[in-house]
C-alpha cells in the first residue's frame, strides 16, 4: 500500500513541476518578446548599440534563441562591426544549419567585408535549400559583379527577376550590370 502512495505523490510531484516549468516558461517567453519590442524600437530610432544590448538580454535568456542571433548580427553589421557580425549568423547556423535568413546576412557580411567567394558560398548553401530564393539570387549577383563576373551576375539577377518580379535589389542591380558591360565593350572596341 506504501508503494502506491509513494507513486501517487511522484505523479502530484511530477503534475507540479509541470505547472511550475510552464509558468516559468510563459513568463520567459513574455519577457523575450518585450524585449524584442524594445530592440526593435531602437532599431527604428536608429539607436542601434542599445538594441544590441537588448539582443544580448534575450540571448542571456535564451541563448540559443536564432531570432535575436540573426537580429544582433545584422544590427552589428550596420553600424559596421562586420566580424562580430559573422560570428553572431555563425552561431546561429551552428543552431539551424538550413536557417535561410542567417545564409543570407552571413553572405551579405561577408560581401561588405570583401569576402566575394565566401560570400558566393553562402548564397549558394541558401540556393540548395530553396531554389527559388530571389534574394540570394540577387547577393550571389552582386557578389559575381564585384568580381568582375558581369554576365554572370546578369544572369543571376534575371532569374531572380523571373521568381520575384518586384525584387528591386535585382532590377537595379541587373541595369547597373548591363550599363557597366555596355562600358567594358565599347572601351575594348576603342
Amino acid at each position: 500500500m506504501s508503494k502506491l502512495l509513494l507513486l501517487s505523490q511522484d505523479n502530484f510531484v511530477s503534475e507540479d513541476h509541470y505547472i511550475i516549468d510552464k509558468i516559468v516558461d510563459d513568463m520567459l517567453n513574455l519577457e523575450i518578446e518585450e524585449l524584442f519590442a524594445k530592440a526593435n524600437s531602437c532599431v527604428e530610432d536608429e539607436n542601434y548599440l542599445e538594441a544590441i544590448e537588448f539582443y544580448n538580454l534575450i540571448l542571456k535568456i535564451d541563448p540559443k534563441n536564432i531570432s535575436a542571433l540573426i537580429d544582433r548580427g545584422v544590427t552589428l553589421q550596420i553600424i559596421g562591426r562586420i566580424k562580430l557580425s559573422i560570428r553572431s549568423f555563425d552561431k546561429a547556423l551552428e543552431l539551424s544549419p538550413k536557417n535561410l535568413d542567417a545564409l543570407i546576412n552571413k553572405g551579405s557580411a561577408l560581401h561588405l567585408d570583401e569576402k566575394y567567394l565566401d560570400a558566393i558560398n553562402c548564397y549558394e548553401q541558401a540556393l540548395k535549400i530553396d531554389k527559388k530564393c530571389s534574394m540570394a539570387l540577387a547577393y550571389k549577383g552582386l557578389s559575381l559583379g564585384e568580381l568582375g563576373k558581369l554576365q554572370e551576375s546578369i544572369m543571376c539577377f534575371k532569374k531572380a527577376l523571373s521568381i520575384d518580379k518586384h525584387c528591386t535589389l535585382a532590377q537595379i542591380s541587373k541595369d547597373t550590370a548591363q550599363e557597366l558591360l555596355k562600358s567594358n565593350n565599347l572601351t575594348k572596341k576603342l
